[in-house]
């Protein structure tokens, strides 16, 4: 398993590192667009639909980011708002009622959203990009950093169960390890580092358009809908009875394993700084 899982991450890393700093928007785009597509097909399976439907539902999802690349703005505030308000009134409400998501009006409901969602999140990681390598790095690094910082800090000091019947292994103390990592990670990138506008970080943008105190504030927003991203999918496999989404990526699990916590930060954060 350990070494599957590395050989799985050596060559992502092969793949996605040289294209995020060095190719094309066009070439990055369409390197998000395929992740988007498999992550559909995930989130029509973790919905018990199979087969042909699953596949004819992430080939749907890519035509309309193709689409959607074509006829909208790169920047689509409205694309992001439609998103955000799927993360902040859906997901917190199916937390408390906890309703079976793979069944009646969820399941209608969960296969529109999810095509907003993938849209949304392949143009706020294209704008991302197209703002600049240290843009798109600081953003995804915050979601990154949060998830690092909650593991270990979780190992080390975790007692109080964050949700317990959705994910058991999330603590309290992990979450608040992990947002500490980003906050600090994000400060010391703001004061240590001139701004510069022609190739801003996402930190050093949010803070020179609302001040640091803001900014941070901000963050911490983006680091909890991080955590919602992650809960919310712990929530789909658990009702689908599966452990990870698919085995798309051997030692890893599926795709959404690896993106949950970015489907509600990306947007979320490029609403922030448009």
């Amino acid at each position: 398993m350990l070494k599957a899982r590395l050989l799985t991450a050596i060559v992502l890393l092969l793949i996605f590192v040289p294209v995020t700093l060095f190719a094309p928007l066009g070439v990055f785009g369409a390197l998000i667009g395929f992740v988007v597509v498999f992550a559909a097909w995930e989130w029509a399976r973790l919905l018990k639909f199979g087969g042909n439907f699953a596949i004819g539902y992430a080939l749907l999802t890519a035509v309309l980011v193709l689409l959607g690349a074509r006829a909208l703005p790169l920047d689509t505030p409205g694309l992001y708002r439609a998103a955000a308000l799927f993360w902040v009134l859906a997901v917190p409400f199916a937390f408390v009622r906890r309703p079976t998501l793979a069944a009646g009006g969820w399941r209608a409901f969960l296969l529109l959203a999810g095509i907003v969602l993938f849209n949304a999140c392949w143009h706020a990681l294209v704008t991302a990009r197209a703002h600049g390598v240290p843009f798109v790095l600081s953003l995804l690094l915050l979601v990154w950093l949060a998830d690092i910082g909650a593991y270990f800090a979780g190992r080390r000091f975790g007692r109080r169960k964050l949700a317990v019947t959705i994910s058991p292994g999330k603590t309290w103390e992990g979450a608040i390890g992990g947002w500490l990592l980003a906050i600090v990670v994000a400060l010391l990138a703001i004061v240590a580092h001139p701004f510069d506008p022609a190739a801003p970080t996402f930190y050093e943008l949010l803070a020179a358009q609302r001040g640091i105190a803001v900014a941070l504030l901000t963050l911490t927003v983006l680091v909890i809908f991080s955590v919602l991203g992650d809960l919310f999918e712990s929530l789909l496999k658990r009702q689908a009875g599966v452990k990870d989404s698919s085995a798309l990526l051997p030692g890893h699990g599926g795709v959404l394993d690896r993106i949950d916590a970015l489907l509600p930060v990306l947007p979320i954060a490029m609403l922030f700084v448009h």
